[in-house]
């Protein structure tokens, strides 16, 4: 099957909850994001799903390739809702973590070379604050995802981001294994 570069998955979560479960967390220390080169300005993570075991907070923001055990970081205990919304997705579930883009800030156009549910693993993207200025590009077209969707992107495939406007965006980001029903949501 080939899927497409961008699906909005027909999940849908409420935007308050979403951002009073990013208000507990948000004055939380959270690690800049550690690929520097992709990106200007502000970008960083705070994790709240990583690879057992990982002890330092880039270790605990991404997939790596070879992991297998992914546990709960503490944090996400304080945030019921995101639990709540994490427990929706039947798939296994690899790293979470919000991630941040602030004003003025840009994520260049990059690629990750992994990320395809048609490889076997997806990432999913769930806005929790954004703002008109945001710009997602995926391969060369906008993206234009709202508070409380859940977006499948293609992200092997070349993506970019600006923030012009005068909020953060926020995203709750999900890398999972591309299930039956994971791609089943796909094709709905």
């Amino acid at each position: 099957m080939t899927l497409p570069d961008r699906v909005r998955l027909p999940l849908s979560f409420d935007p308050a909850r979403l951002r009073a479960d990013l208000a507990t967390v948000e004055a939380l220390s959270w690690t800049d994001h550690f690929v520097k080169q992709n990106y200007e300005g502000r970008w960083d993570v705070l994790p709240l799903r990583h690879q057992s075991g990982a002890t330092h907070p880039i270790m605990q923001a991404y997939t790596p390739p070879d992991a297998t055990e992914f546990v709960d970081a503490a944090v996400l205990a304080r945030t019921p809702y995101f639990r709540e919304v994490l427990a929706t997705f039947d798939c296994p579930l690899k790293a979470v973590r919000l991630m941040r883009l602030t004003p003025g800030s840009r994520i260049k156009e990059h690629h990750d070379h992994d990320l395809a549910a048609d490889w076997g693993e997806a990432r999913i993207h769930i806005p929790i604050t954004t703002n008109p200025g945001v710009t997602f590009l995926l391969n060369g077209t906008p993206v234009a995802m709202q508070p409380g969707e859940a977006w499948y992107l293609r992200l092997a495939d070349p993506h970019a981001v600006t923030n012009e406007g005068d909020e953060d965006r926020v995203h709750l980001v999900v890398d999972c294994q591309a299930t039956t029903w994971l791609t089943d949501q796909l094709a709905a």
